[in-house]
């Protein structure tokens, strides 16, 4: 079976890839390499021996995507990631986000829907709950108003998902709402890859650790959070790649009861940005020169997960610490 990753060159969509592979599927890559590099596909050659189809094409130009299905006729399954993904960013250029976060979704969905049979994941996010009233965070919990264009796009996304699953009983989807992925793959052959100034802590952190950054900004000191700064759910992003790879293969074995479901997928463990760089120049031994600066719009105060329900219905769960992510990310970067 020919498994479709979008964005599949991206950070999270190539060690995705690297999983599917390793567990015996075919898998095509549609990648635009807005914010990618063509030679993630040689990293992803060098871990698993195996060459990916791979296809350059902009999700956003519908007849190119209606042109892919009829080429590749035996796609039997979609993850879905790309998507522009900066909080920051969306915020400045809220059109840019709607009309490649939500468009391309539109456009995928339609060439699903002729489909006899497709099992569908998507790339969802933690923002979707906006500033959640309680931590950790259940799948329960309220949607509340996004707090960005960025996180608005996952909310109206899984809306335009599950609206669509009603009326074509063919599809069968899964969101997953992830929380901070961060860290590399331990071959150090494929990781995180920001173009320009990285959106991401992670990045920056490890740039500036390089020199490649002067100083790293540590955004506001002064939320209501133990030591000031805002807390998140780092996990690492191989632990996040199985997710997906165990939520595909749950629907492909028709183990989901409904056309629609969610889930979290994080450590359970919030963690703030100062603990972050502590741990960080802990386990590499790298002095961070960081800087407090105002709050970045479209940030909430903290979030990390409650992942019960990954834990018990998928059967998955995180196994890295942040350590572990942290250094990894560490060694990807000098490699570079």
């Amino acid at each position: 079976m020919k498994i479709l990753v979008t964005g599949g060159l991206g950070f999270i969509g190539s060690h995705v890839v690297v999983k599917l592979q390793e567990e015996g599927f075919d898998v095509v890559i549609i990648d635009n390499l807005s914010n990618s590099d063509i030679k993630v596909l040689d990293g992803i050659v060098a871990i698993t021996g195996i060459t990916p189809v791979f296809e350059q094409l902009d999700l956003r130009e519908k007849a190119a995507v209606s042109g892919f299905f009829k080429k590749y006729t035996d796609i039997g399954g979609v993850i879905h990631f790309a998507a522009s993904k900066a909080v920051g960013e969306s915020v400045e250029n809220p059109l840019l986000y709607y009309e490649n976060n939500i468009g391309t979704l539109v456009y995928l969905l339609q060439e699903l829907q002729k489909k006899e049979q497709t099992s569908f994941i998507f790339s969802s996010s933690c923002t979707v709950y906006g500033q959640a009233d309680q931590m950790p965070i259940t799948e329960i919990a309220a949607i509340k108003k996004a707090e960005s264009p960025y996180g608005n796009t996952k909310q109206i996304g899984e809306e335009i998902i599950q609206d669509t699953c009603k009326v074509s009983p063919n599809i069968k989807a899964t969101a997953l709402r992830y929380f901070n992925p961060i860290g590399a793959h331990q071959s150090a052959l494929i990781g995180e890859l920001p173009i320009g100034v990285p959106q991401n802590l992670v990045p920056f952190i490890t740039q500036t650790a390089t020199g490649q950054r002067a100083q790293l900004s540590v955004f506001g000191d002064d939320y209501s959070t133990p030591d000031g700064t805002a807390i998140r759910d780092y996990i690492h992003v191989v632990d996040l790649a199985q997710a997906h790879v165990t939520a595909l293969k749950k629907l492909l074995e028709n183990g989901q009861a409904t056309n629609f479901d969610f889930y979290n997928v994080g450590t359970g463990k919030g963690s703030s940005v100062l603990e972050v760089i502590t741990a960080f120049e802990s386990v590499t031994g790298k002095k961070l020169n960081y800087k407090i600066v105002d709050r970045r719009e479209g940030d909430v105060i903290q979030a990390f997960a409650d992942t019960t329900k990954a834990n018990n219905v998928l059967g998955w769960r995180a196994e890295h610490t942040l350590e572990q992510a942290l250094l990894s990310a560490w060694k990807w970067e000098e490699k570079q």
